[in-house]
């Protein structure tokens, strides 16, 4: 699950950065207006908190209306319904559309609203901006791990040298009548991004794309040495294929995000591991898989009786009590520092290992720029993987379309 690329016009950008909103109804407005873009079995749990906060003192007359979108819709809706006048007072989602958003003024900082202070700090950088956080963190995690069958590897390799070991000797062995080693989705750059930390670099410096660089070349290398010198992933095969050779048994490991442990730990049981993904033998480094989360984002009109309620709800909402039930329900790790370190987690070898690999991670840069470069290295890594181009060709035009790319959305 890539972060979605954030498509507006420039008619709309033009129309966002001018527009003055209508203003808010001064009377007391006991209505909290929520859209979100979950998925249909996170509905249950979400309208449990929803009903928990109108059943406490006090609260007995407040209406909260959730609204759902897919996720293009809602940045399409949220962002036509603030240049109407008339958006929600709350979004819940991840943090890839909140630079857009607060450009166009649409949402509120928070860092004045609420004390940050209580969640982990890479899941509050992933949503700071221009020295403004953006967001309140309900969630830590969209991450990548190492994800592998007990069946074929009772213990995860803990560096690239053991994998590839394993790779070379028992994946090889026609017993174990595995397809290919290892599986992950070579033609996105999400998945090549904790690579690419693993060899010191990382996409973006600030708002300025570092693709031509070294670290890098070494990254798109690697991953290209993976499927035709070493032969340990396959070659075309995108995020279904991946998933699928899995389930089957037909790699030992696969690198996946965090959305798919309840689907693969129901599958397999005891028998499905998750670790960090393993060290880089080369470099003595972890990789660094991107961290975000998903967030609160409040409509920046919010003041008053209105900032006030709203607050209490996210709040609530993201209190130690409800973000460890998220952890039971969902099986999503907390944004809450104070809930990361409860027993379900500290005793689970699944959610303590994927807590494990967010400490190793890197927050996902929030600058808009980030679209540019997503959209230069998709097609450039793909040509390498394919062998259209070299590895060195690849970086140089992924760095000179992500310049160009910013450059069209600046003038």
């Amino acid at each position: 699950m890539r972060p979605a690329v954030v498509v507006i016009s420039a008619g709309l950008l033009a129309a966002a950065a001018s527009c003055r909103l209508a203003p808010q109804d001064q009377g007391v407005d006991r209505a909290i207006v929520v859209w979100e873009q979950e998925d249909a079995q996170v509905f249950p749990y979400i309208d449990s908190v929803f009903d928990a906060f109108k059943r406490l003192p006090g609260n007995a007359d407040v209406r909260i209306v959730r609204n759902h979108y897919q996720t293009e819709d809602l940045r399409q809706q949220f962002l036509t319904a603030s240049i109407a006048g008339s958006p929600p007072d709350l979004l819940m989602g991840p943090s890839d559309t909140a630079g857009i958003y607060s450009i166009a003024g649409f949402i509120l900082p928070v860092e004045k609203v609420f004390d940050l202070s209580a969640f982990n700090k890479p899941v509050v950088e992933a949503i700071t901006l221009d020295g403004h956080v953006w967001g309140v963190p309900m969630t830590n995690g969209n991450h990548l791990m190492l994800m592998y069958n007990k069946r074929l590897s009772p213990t995860a390799p803990r560096t690239t040298d053991e994998l590839f070991a394993f790779c070379e000797t028992k994946a090889k062995a026609k017993a174990l009548k595995l397809d290919y080693c290892m599986a992950f989705n070579l033609g996105e750059p999400f998945w090549l991004m904790p690579w690419l930390g693993a060899f010191g670099g990382w996409p973006i410096d600030d708002k300025t794309p570092t693709l031509d660089t070294k670290p890098m070349l070494d990254a798109v290398s690697l991953v290209v040495d993976l499927i035709y010198k070493k032969k340990y992933v396959p070659m075309e095969c995108e995020y279904n294929c991946t998933d699928t050779l899995f389930k089957e048994g037909k790699v030992a490991f696969i690198i996946n995000g965090d959305w798919a442990i309840s689907t693969y730990r129901d599958k397999f049981g005891k028998d499905f591991g998750v670790a960090k993904i393993p060290k880089l033998s080369a470099t003595g480094r972890w990789p660094t898989p991107m961290v975000s989360g998903r967030y609160f984002m409040l409509n920046s009109k919010l003041s008053g009786a209105k900032l006030e309620l709203v607050k209490r709800f996210v709040s609530f909402y993201t209190n130690k009590e409800n973000q460890i039930g998220q952890v039971k329900s969902l099986m999503r790790l907390p944004a809450l520092a104070e809930a990361a370190g409860a027993g379900i987690i500290r005793d689970d070898p699944i959610l303590k290992a994927s807590m494990d690999q967010i400490l190793a991670g890197k927050p996902m840069p929030m600058a808009t720029e980030m679209r540019a470069v997503w959209d230069s290295v998709r097609p450039h890594l793909g040509r390498a993987v394919n062998k259209k181009a070299t590895p060195r060709e690849a970086v140089a035009k992924m760095q000179s379309e992500a310049v160009s790319k910013i450059k069209e959305m600046t003038d």
